[in-house]
């Protein structure tokens, strides 16, 4: 790898960062496609990559979050818990899919959420919600009514499907927790990604261990992506939350597609 390639991955790495904190989902949605279609890395090791790259994300972009006080540290505790053994399991079991069966069904993951997104739907709280409220540095309040308990069955099946698809679970959370939980973009965004960077880390080790990480490639995207994270926290405090919801899911929608037809060989 030379390096005009070597400024290319930094480059991406920087916009990566920046878009994938800006909505909260750290980016893994947009990496695995990149480093399976663009570098043609073979599924468990794009997926291991992608972790790798995503704990830097989110960990670059929870310490902007938390200074901005917009993370519902509480909730943020529990389901990152109750990600850690579905992201253990996630990572075993992706060795053993088909790279067309792995692009087919991480492209069916993406454009339902998209969907979800697009129709604005949002669930009203159930009855065991108990309120909460988080006042951020700006000292506006957020308040909203949350079923705990819900969020940490959901963050199970979270943390398995973001270890198996390599996508860091943000971009299946974050629509859950505007949706399901109705909890506001911004604190949905943020807590999030506090939660990404727990389940990324503990699903990127494991990737590690098995050998399935490409360091050259996490060594030289990482750069661009840790500056690119603190940007894109710092541009969420410009973006309207309707914008931030119409992002995520055109995003998803165009990525999802482009997958679905590279499964089915059509591209």
């Amino acid at each position: 790898m030379g390096l005009a390639d070597g400024t290319i991955l930094v480059g991406l790495g920087l916009a990566i960062g920046a878009f994938g904190t800006l909505i909260g989902a750290g980016g893994g949605f947009l990496l695995v496609p990149l480093l399976v279609l663009g570098y043609h890395f073979p599924p468990a090791q794009a997926v291991g990559t992608s972790l790798s790259l995503v704990f830097l994300n989110a960990a670059s972009g929870s310490v902007a979050y938390l200074r901005q006080r917009r993370v519902d540290l509480s909730l943020g505790w529990k389901f990152a818990a109750a990600t850690i053994p579905g992201a253990i399991i996630g990572a075993f079991l992706t060795r053993s899919i088909s790279s067309s069966a792995f692009n087919l069904l991480f492209g069916i993951v993406l454009v339902a959420i998209a969907a979800l997104l697009f129709s604005g739907i949002a669930m009203a709280p159930s009855s065991r919600a108990g309120v909460r409220q988080v006042v951020d540095a700006s000292s506006e309040a957020h308040t909203y009514r949350v079923d705990v308990w819900k969020g940490i069955v959901v963050s199970l099946f979270v943390g398995f499907m973001s270890s198996i698809l390599g996508i860091g679970g943000g971009i299946i959370h974050v629509p859950f927790l505007i949706v399901a939980l109705s909890l506001p973009i911004h604190i949905a965004t943020a807590t999030s990604h506090f939660v990404l960077s727990i389940s990324a880390f503990v699903g990127a080790a494991t990737f590690l261990a098995l050998g399935n990480v490409d360091l050259r490639t996490v060594a030289l995207m990482g750069v661009g992506i840790l500056v690119g994270a603190q940007l894109g926290a710092r541009a969420s405090l410009r973006a309207g939350a309707t914008l931030i919801r119409r992002i995520l899911a055109g995003s998803l929608a165009v990525v999802g597609l482009r997958m679905i037809l590279q499964g089915l060989g059509r591209v």
